[in-house]
């Protein structure tokens, strides 16, 4: 027996009840449940290290750009770590430089230098786009200083991958002779400021890709810590939909890429949402829409098949559909 079906009500074409096989206008030879999802997937976005919520910047239905602010936790103790690893990165530079360079390493020197100049660029372009996306949020800035702030960081960082080449050209060098313990302690230190900036930069919770907030669980003051089944915030791209439909292990044949499909919602009825199958899953497993209680033996196996719907629709994320596979 199978553990799924389409829903009765919804389930039915132009020319009567839904029946495998049904011919005509809207025919098909096929059916399944699924469940609508942002085009790309949902993006689940969580905290890589424990700390406490100290800044919320959206909403539900917020729409972001990639790599903007969402989430800032705590960060007193990591911006202190990381000035005094810039300070003592200084002053070994200092000490460094009371000494004669290394005959021979004077390019590797600067181009070593350049690449830090060029870093601490980076960072300071990064915390002003922050700080720009934060002000916006609160209604205290413009999208034009966020542009500004964006072009800086896209700069900087073009600065530094040219400032990297370059050391890398100036260290394959053949017959370089090795750093003084001097110059071996600066590097060391510019390596605790980068450890330490990694760990700031893990404070603050910023988008993979752009789109539409669709779960924020965050709270202000509260400790989190890395979970993957509580994430802090889920962003999808919802201008275009799809669907991951549960096909019957008897109906897989029946299926193929680049078939035409169409589903159909108890929320929008009468209506029907036409799609394109873009994918099918290499392997069966047991389903997940719909599933309730322990698995029988005669409970089947279902293939997981992708549709990708036409345009705009009016579809929310998460809600359940009949699926319906054209000849």
């Amino acid at each position: 027996m199978s553990s799924i079906a389409v829903n009765p009500v919804t389930a039915q074409t132009a020319t009567g009840p839904a029946m495998p096989g049904n011919t005509g206008a809207g025919g098909w030879i096929a059916a399944a449940p699924g469940r609508v999802e942002p085009r790309d997937g949902e993006v689940k976005i969580g905290t890589p290290i424990l700390g406490r919520v100290f800044e919320v910047l959206v909403n539900v239905g917020t729409v972001v750009e990639a790599d903007e602010l969402l989430v800032r936790l705590d960060d007193d103790e990591a911006r202190a770590r990381m000035a005094a690893a810039e300070y003592e990165a200084g002053a070994r530079r200092q000490e460094r430089d009371r000494l004669p360079p290394t005959a021979g390493r004077e390019d590797v020197r600067r181009a070593e230098d350049a690449v830090y100049s060029a870093e601490r660029g980076v960072t300071g372009a990064r915390f002003e786009l922050d700080f720009a996306q934060s002000a916006r949020r609160k209604g205290t800035g413009s999208q034009q200083n966020v542009t500004q702030a964006r072009r800086r960081l896209d700069e900087a960082n073009d600065r530094l991958q040219r400032e990297r080449l370059a050391f890398a050209a100036a260290q394959a060098k053949p017959g370089l002779p090795s750093p003084s313990r001097a110059e071996s302690m600066v590097s060391a230190g510019r390596a605790e400021v980068a450890i330490a900036e990694a760990i700031l930069d893990k404070t603050r919770i910023r988008a993979p890709v752009a789109g539409t907030v669709l779960q924020q669980n965050a709270k202000l003051g509260e400790i989190v810590g890395p979970s993957p089944e509580q994430p802090l915030v889920v962003v999808g791209d919802v201008e275009s939909m799809r669907v991951k439909a549960e096909v019957d292990e008897a109906d897989v044949a029946k299926i193929r890429i680049g078939q035409k499909a169409f589903v159909r919602s108890q929320s929008y009825p009468g209506r029907e949402f036409d799609g394109t199958v873009a994918r099918i899953a290499p392997t069966l497993a047991a389903p997940r829409i719909g599933q309730r209680g322990p698995r029988r033996p005669t409970d089947v196996e279902v293939i997981e098949v992708t549709i990708n719907l036409d345009g705009k629709v009016p579809l929310l994320t998460g809600m359940r559909v009949d699926t319906f596979f054209r000849k």
